[in-house]
């Protein structure tokens, strides 16, 4: 049953139907359709197109659809869309009853209607695994105070810093994660129904009670934005971008703490899979899959915005192609976090080659510049002394800064003197970083208390 074609002369060819219709994945918001259809219903009965009795016929018989969906018995068939299954099996059940339900609404607010309320309870559902993957990240934040790893700058060594601090940066990104979900989903939350095709219905219908029995919290302003705006799928590609690309760093960096050559990290076994030919080999394939999955998960968003730039006010078929790439996004955004948060539960740090690979590379020198301010040089001739440290420690083969004698720094800067030894333990300068957002301890355990607090009462409010 088409919801379509009084006007024309001639059946769709099969060719056509196979190409416009959009069932085969626009089916997952059957019970979208459901709820929006029997507030619908409801909103007939209020204006006087359904008379009580057809009403109570009309909430019967989606409350029977909604169960059979449930079960999997709901009989969908070669239709065009979802819309037109629902019609169709209403219309079958209830004959003219049912073909009433098409007044006062278009195909164009009813899909824009389904799909704010299928991206609200997926946002819904992400900012959750969101909370539960940033709890892990405090669980091992607080494990490892103290810890000392090297920090990186273009993937070289450039500073010690606690690995407490170091996984509290991945907090914050998925902190803003959270937040960006939870104001995308505020911006979803406005009603289309009752906007018609483009320009609203010629019928009193209450746009309010639409609102709250199919679950927004308001109404759209404008009916021709309504009908083809797509903004807030376009939200919610972005965060799910965004989020991905965070995952991603996340990925590689267990990628490369998972080598030998770093040995930071290992990830339980049940988390890694194996060689068809090597036997030796626990490859970090999850970490790989997310790093790749975030590649299309930018491509969904980068393939909505293209594909909304060139369209004309008001709807257009274009849009249903809105629907493929924030489905699979949604749903692998879901594995991508499920799957994160139970390996870096189970993950180990290696504290003692963290500590030994921050020993390398002359993390301290910043911390010997920074001892030379202190004694009242400039700290551009600071910086040459410390930068000239280094040479003279790589020239005799790399030994470590603290190996140079007094006699040795103050041939290059006479300000040295013997208590610049005990500023260059990993454990000093670390410590010397303390304000706030910094890596000394007492920092990192008040960024952890703040953090947790964070989650515990907005994190929580944001998700409810």
């Amino acid at each position: 049953m088409k919801l379509w074609g009084g006007r024309f002369g001639k059946e769709t060819e099969d060719i056509v139907h196979r190409f416009t219709s959009s069932l085969s994945f626009d089916r997952r918001l059957a019970r979208q359709d459901l709820r929006v259809t029997e507030a619908h219903a409801l909103a007939l009965r209020e204006c006087g197109i359904l008379s009580p009795d057809e009403y109570q016929r009309v909430l019967s018989a989606l409350r029977d659809m909604g169960r059979e969906l449930e079960e999997g018995s709901f009989p969908i068939g070669g239709d065009e869309d979802i819309h037109s299954a629902v019609e169709r099996v209403l219309v079958e059940r209830l004959g003219e009853t049912g073909a009433k339900l098409r007044t006062a609404r278009s195909r164009n607010d009813q899909v824009a209607a389904d799909l704010r309320l299928y991206l609200m309870e997926e946002a819904a559902e992400v900012m959750h695994r969101l909370t539960d993957l940033m709890e892990v990240f405090l669980d091992l934040a607080e494990e490892h105070l103290g810890v000392i790893m090297p920090g990186f700058t273009h993937l070289q060594p450039a500073q010690p810093v606690l690995l407490s601090h170091h996984l509290l940066a991945y907090f914050e990104m998925f902190k803003r994660d959270l937040e960006r979900f939870a104001q995308a989903r505020s911006r979803m939350d406005r009603c289309p129904l009752g906007s018609g095709a483009l320009a609203g219905v010629g019928f009193p219908l209450d746009r309010w009670l639409l609102a709250e029995e199919s679950g927004f919290g308001g109404i759209t302003a404008n009916s021709v934005d309504a009908v083809s705006d797509r903004d807030f799928a376009a939200d919610f590609l972005y965060a799910a971008a965004l989020t991905s690309v965070h995952l991603s760093r996340l990925a590689e960096e267990i990628v490369m703490w998972m080598n030998p050559r770093f040995g930071f990290l290992r990830l339980d076994e049940a988390y890694t899979t194996g060689s068809s030919i090597m036997p030796q080999k626990a490859n970090p394939d999850l970490a790989e899959l997310i790093r790749g999955k975030a590649g299309r998960m930018v491509g969904h968003l980068v393939s909505l915005l293209v594909m909304l730039k060139g369209q004309p006010l008001a709807y257009n078929r274009d849009l249903q192609e809105d629907k493929e790439g924030v489905f699979d996004a949604a749903e692998q955004l879901r594995s991508m976090l499920e799957i994160t948060a139970a390996a870096m539960r189970t993950a180990e740090f290696d504290r003692e080659r963290m500590l030994e690979a921050a020993a390398e590379g002359y993390l301290n020198a910043t911390d010997l510049a920074d001892y030379l301010v202190g004694k009242g040089v400039p700290f551009l001739r600071a910086h040459e002394a410390a930068g000239k440290a280094v040479r003279m420690c790589l020239d005799r083969g790399g030994i470590p800064l603290e190996e140079l004698s007094l006699e040795d720094l103050r041939a290059l800067e006479p300000s040295f003197e013997e208590d610049v030894y005990s500023c260059l333990s990993l454990q000093e300068c670390v410590k010397a970083r303390d304000l706030p957002g910094g890596t000394s301890p007492g920092r990192v355990e008040e960024a952890l208390r703040e953090a947790r607090d964070w989650l515990e009462a907005e994190g929580r409010r944001l998700t409810r």
